[in-house]
């Protein structure tokens, strides 16, 4: 891959890699870190991507995947859930207060999956992966990664519905 071609891809990636290390570490100054870092491998190991293996996408986000991985076994605990981000709309207060119910709902049934579930989530909903480049990063078929992600997000669904 060329230099121009990395550079592409960083603009396009960047955000998306941001979030999804955000989502798995849950801790927005470490993701910046261990963001960098995953980009930093990236380039470094560039000469040797392979597009017959995948697109330029999906190997950034294993490698970021990787990275995360690598921090918190690092740190040798859970990542544990960060606190509610503080609303900035201009909600009424009534519209705030449901907001942070449905938050906390979510957040729950969050802690009801199983890692592995949980990184399918936020790969979809917080990078905004296809489910081909889901199953690129984890090394699943695209069908794989699209029955793994229905399974976990009917599951998080069973956990909003039941009561606290």
């Amino acid at each position: 891959m060329q230099p121009a071609d990395f550079e592409a891809l960083y603009r396009d990636s960047r955000s998306d890699v941001y979030a999804f290390v955000a989502g798995v570490l849950r801790d927005r100054s470490a993701a910046e870190e261990v963001t960098s870092v995953a980009f930093e491998r990236a380039f470094r190991a560039r000469e040797r991507f392979d597009r017959a293996k995948g697109n330029p996408r999906a190997w950034v986000f294993g490698i970021a995947r990787n990275a995360a991985y690598d921090e918190l076994r690092r740190r040798k605990r859970v990542a544990e859930m960060p606190a509610d981000p503080e609303d900035r709309t201009a909600a009424t207060p009534f519209e705030v207060a449901e907001a942070g119910v449905r938050r906390e709902i979510v957040l729950n049934a969050m802690t009801s999956l199983s890692d592995r579930e949980r990184e399918l989530v936020v790969l979809k909903f917080h990078a905004g992966l296809s489910h081909e480049e889901i199953g690129q990063t984890l090394g699943v078929s695209p069908t794989n990664a699209s029955t793994m992600l229905h399974r976990a997000l009917t599951k998080m669904r069973k956990a909003c519905r039941e009561p606290a």
